[in-house]
């Protein structure tokens, strides 16, 4: 029998990027009802509006997708901004999960939450061995004080509620405003600008020597329904590919997609942030079967269609 028939489910942020692919894959396991509210029907920094959408709603499982992000860039400029309104989001809407009797709860954290010097590849127990890249630290401890919340409701409560740590996520539908998108939606528009307007030049920040790793959204859904149905632990559990690529070496994978043929120049008077990423994935293979699916190669080929297909126009 499968999980999910009967059970309603509550997906905040599910109309936003990894939200509308999440909702597209519990749709497939046909659960009595999903909800997306936003931002504007509930304002979860308010614990009043968080009681009121449990309430309203009435989940079995809640699913917290919602997130203020940005890369280095709007990090740098808006650290309290990610601070308060991760933190706040979370921590009222875990309680009120408690307080409303809900059967399981799923946290996305952030892989800006472990250390800066974390050994690679990271894994789940060394998250609290220092502080986090500073451009980023911020949103990354606001995050992950979730799972402090997550973990002593378990020891107090008995409540059911897991945590994942996903790297950084791309695919069709991304974000590709350049004062707030990540680092692939952010270079796939600017070598395509750059190309459409015969720009002999594109400068990115830093000097391309960190590495990142991505997982394709899809994926990243896969990882979220499964671990909802099968994982009931404390323990954090990454999620991510295992594919690390220095930025280098990805603006130039990015460049040729697009077919931007002009000179890449790094400005070295921009934070690099984080010199290394890459997870240990073997915890999500281990305790619910999660190993991405979709190739590095692949998944960028179908974000730079859709963004020429769909996001051109509406960028």
């Amino acid at each position: 029998m499968s999980f999910w028939p009967g059970r309603r489910v509550l997906v905040t942020g599910g109309r936003g990027f990894l939200g509308r692919h999440l909702v597209r894959r519990l749709e497939r396991e046909r659960p009595a009802a999903i909800a997306t509210p936003g931002s504007e029907d509930y304002d979860l920094r308010d614990p009043r509006a968080a009681e009121r959408c449990l309430a309203d709603l009435r989940p079995d499982v809640v699913i917290h997708a919602a997130a203020s992000i940005g890369g280095i860039g709007a990090n740098r400029l808006h650290p309290g901004t990610f601070f308060y309104d991760n933190a706040m989001m979370g921590l009222n809407l875990i309680e009120a999960a408690r307080r409303g009797g809900v059967e399981r709860f799923v946290a996305l954290g952030t892989v800006c939450a472990y250390p800066s010097e974390t050994p690679v590849p990271f894994r789940e127990d060394t998250i609290w061995d220092g502080y986090p890249e500073p451009t980023n630290a911020p949103y990354g401890l606001a995050k992950k004080m979730l799972l402090v919340q997550l973990q002593s409701y378990r020891e107090e409560y008995g409540f059911r509620g897991i945590y994942l740590i996903p790297v950084n996520l791309y695919g069709p539908g991304d974000h590709f405003d350049l004062e707030s998108s990540h680092v692939i939606p952010a270079m796939i528009r600017k070598f395509d600008e750059a190309k459409a307007n015969g720009r002999p030049e594109v400068v990115l920040w830093g000097d391309g020597s960190p590495t990142r790793e991505f997982l394709h959204v899809a994926d990243a859904a896969e990882a979220i329904v499964l671990a909802a149905e099968r994982y009931d632990g404390a323990e954090p559990v990454n999620v991510g590919s295992g594919h690390e690529i220095a930025i280098r070496d990805l603006a130039a994978a990015i460049a040729k997609a697009v077919g931007y043929t002009g000179r890449i120049a790094w400005d070295t008077t921009r934070p690099n942030g984080q010199m290394r990423r890459r997870l240990d994935t073997s915890r999500a293979r281990e305790r619910f079967g999660f190993e991405a699916r979709i190739s590095f190669e692949e998944g960028l080929a179908e974000t730079v269609a859709w963004w020429r297909r769909e996001g051109r126009g509406a960028a």
